[in-house]
């Protein structure tokens, strides 16, 4: 599949034309229904006048080939992070309702357990071992106090997911810090989880964070891995057509080391378009 264009179908075409001449002539081309500009994401040259012109150093920089489907797979992580957030956030809600009509609720409880149990044992299952219902019943005896403490805590980790969601999304380098950073930290709590009850959700959820902290790690090159930023950036320049543009000019210059090593043939011939 080629992301680049894809991305290109979806936002339409990235195209520049740069107020240097030589640049200029590198990214356009004539044709018979006048020029044609070369995208900067796709690198096809797309008919009529460029979207945007000014100078190189002020051309757009879009994402291109791995960089769109690494752009794809984050934004699929922040999804599922506002998810939890929506979760979560509608259990710190229902917490702080709770403590404030935690009478009522319990009574509610008492009375229509019986009916439920009697229920659920027609059906040949005893919900007095169930784990939930073991959490309702400690939930209960919880103070009003504790309550609005646990909805704070609860609401803080939505939080949390918000903000890690958004920079997921918005693919910044900040937000893929955050998300490893804060998703690492919530790793030995999950494991520990899984020793004590091993729960397909709990598996689920352990699998999605451990496949983002090596995505991250390893894609991005998070933490020095695989060279740093230094290299991610080294890369993301020798993929930039603009860059690769610049580059052809100033080899092609007289006095460059690509010139002074080519034929005099070479030198001589008209530059490669």
């Amino acid at each position: 599949m080629d992301w680049s264009l894809l991305a290109c179908s979806r936002s339409g075409h990235a195209t520049y034309a740069p107020a240097e001449t030589e640049l200029r002539a590198r990214l356009s081309a004539p044709t018979a229904d006048g020029e044609s500009w070369r995208c900067l994401r796709c690198g096809t040259f797309v008919p009529g006048p460029a979207s945007a012109a000014g100078p190189a150093s002020q051309a757009p920089a879009p994402r291109r080939g791995a960089e769109v489907r690494s752009a794809f797979i984050l934004r699929l992580f922040a999804i599922e992070r506002f998810l939890r957030a929506l979760i979560f956030g509608a259990a710190a809600f229902g917490l702080w309702q709770f403590r404030n009509s935690r009478q009522s609720v319990e009574q509610a409880f008492d009375r229509e357990y019986p009916v439920v149990r009697s229920l659920f044992r027609q059906l040949g299952y005893n919900i007095d071992h169930a784990r939930l219902v073991g959490l309702m019943h400690s939930a209960l005896r919880l103070s009003p106090d504790t309550l609005a403490l646990l909805a704070a805590g609860v609401l803080g980790y939505a939080l949390i997911e918000v903000v890690e969601g958004t920079g997921l999304w918005l693919v910044k380098r900040w937000g893929e810090y955050f998300a490893i950073v804060a998703t690492s930290l919530g790793l030995p709590l999950e494991i520990y989880d899984l020793t004590r009850d091993v729960t397909a959700v709990a598996l689920i959820l352990l699998g999605v964070n451990l496949l983002l902290v090596g995505y991250l790690v390893l894609a991005k090159r998070l933490f020095g891995v695989r060279g740093g930023k230094r290299a991610y950036d080294a890369r993301l320049r020798s993929e930039s057509i603009m860059a690769e543009a610049g580059a052809a000019v100033a080899a092609s210059r007289p006095g460059s080391a690509a010139t002074a090593a080519a034929s005099p043939a070479q030198r001589t011939g008209p530059p490669p378009s």
